[in-house]
């Protein structure tokens, strides 16, 4: 039996960067091989590779009929990003059979990703995964099966202009209790961009105003919604990945957030342009108002997977600015330098010879290049003569101007 023959069977992926884990983007080769390891001869029929790729959604719901009579409804659906077949080793149905000797066999294979692939991801309604399945035919045996999953991350660059664009929003609400108006409470927040990668730092700046005749605590969180749809339906559900709570501001009072800091902790990217699955990040300001429902400022947020770049960012702080523009003044020393010397400054005649510039023929064809360019030296006139004493004196004629007029 080749039950008792089969030691080994197994699909082995390499990552893209060597014996790296197997995460994948979107239009890499996915390379690998299927090891076969035989303890005696075996006959075999065909060896076949599925590489697969889908989104799939579903969840019940239970639904009323009348006061007596309820039955189930169930949603689902799926969608395909990657359905590749290759044959490695014979046909299963020309009825040809290999021999293969004892020992251990390999068979590599390459395949190309698509372009537009969603991100892998596991949640409680759906999930997109993606596989590699191998299949051994045998004769009068049944086939056997081995699986090998792989991850695959699609690139969100957060260094767009819609990315790079800040958020802002304001929100106000009367706090009532037994049909008595107890005042008014209003936030208004900002963020500096829209897309952060995790690890980063959200800098909040709110400001909370509390009118009412008691005190509010104003809260802060990254809200990750997945949106599953299947049949025309959706399916949402809403956790909460991270949150601070800001000091309780006291009736009439006034709380302003001069950047409070929110990190990112390590989640998983958005899925925006997947047709039945995406997941979405936002960030809830809240502001708790006792003896009423809670006051809610929602501001969109992307999570990428490439961070922002270091220079020419638009989110640089007015303090980073400044230090950059004041490290010159370091560099002055305490005690003024010597002025140059006359040799220093003039150059002489044979120097000068030697700052000529070449002649067309010398250059061949490097004039025809675009980006050519001869910078020819400034000329400096000599210094005045060093003399205490003033070459060009006041007159005395001269009437002294008045400051006043």
């Amino acid at each position: 039996m080749i039950f008792e023959r089969l030691k080994r069977f197994a699909v082995v992926l390499e990552g893209p960067e060597g014996d790296g884990p197997a995460a994948f983007s979107p239009g890499q080769a996915v390379s690998g091989r299927v090891e076969l390891e035989l303890a005696a001869a075996a006959r075999v029929a065909a060896l076949r590779l599925r590489a697969m790729g889908a989104a799939r959604v579903h969840w019940t719901e239970s639904r009323s009929a009348g006061s007596s009579t309820a039955y189930t409804q169930s949603y689902s659906d799926r969608h395909e990003f990657l359905g590749l077949r290759h044959t490695l080793l014979g046909t299963p149905d020309n009825g040809e059979v290999t021999v293969l000797p004892a020992g251990k066999h390999e068979f590599p294979f390459t395949f190309q990703l698509p372009e537009t692939l969603a991100t892998s991801f596991e949640g409680k309604h759906g999930s997109v995964r993606y596989w590699v399945k191998a299949k051994l035919h045998r004769p009068w045996l049944a086939v056997k099966k081995v699986k090998k999953e792989f991850t695959v991350i699609e690139p969100i660059d957060i260094n767009t202009p819609a990315l790079l664009a800040p958020q802002a929003g304001a929100k106000e609400k009367l706090a009532r209790a037994w049909y008595c108006n107890r005042g008014q409470v209003s936030v208004t927040a900002k963020i500096d961009r829209k897309g952060y990668t995790p690890g980063e730092v959200i800098p909040i700046f709110a400001e909370i105003d509390n009118s009412t005749s008691r005190a509010v605590v104003p809260k802060a969180a990254i809200i990750q919604t997945q949106t599953f749809i299947a049949r025309g339906t959706k399916k949402q559900k809403s956790s909460v990945v991270t949150s601070i709570t800001g000091d309780s501001i006291a009736a009439g009072k006034r709380e302003v957030w001069h950047g409070r800091a929110l990190k990112i902790p390590p989640v998983g990217p958005s899925i925006l342009h997947c047709r039945i699955l995406q997941v979405e990040y936002s960030l809830k300001v809240c502001v708790d108002i006792p003896g009423t429902s809670k006051l809610f400022l929602e501001l969109p947020l992307v999570i990428g997977t490439i961070p922002l770049h270091p220079f020419g960012s638009r989110t640089s702080s007015v303090s980073s600015q400044y230090s950059i523009t004041l490290d010159w003044l370091s560099t002055i020393p305490e005690q003024p330098e010597a002025p140059p010397e006359y040799s220093a400054v003039v150059s002489s005649p044979e120097d000068e010879q030697s700052l000529a510039p070449p002649c067309r023929s010398e250059l061949g064809g490097v004039l025809e290049s675009p980006f050519f360019a001869y910078i020819q030296e400034f000329r400096f006139r000599p210094p005045p003569l060093y003399s205490e004493i003033d070459p060009n004196p006041p007159s005395d004629n001269i009437r002294p101007r008045c400051m006043t007029c």
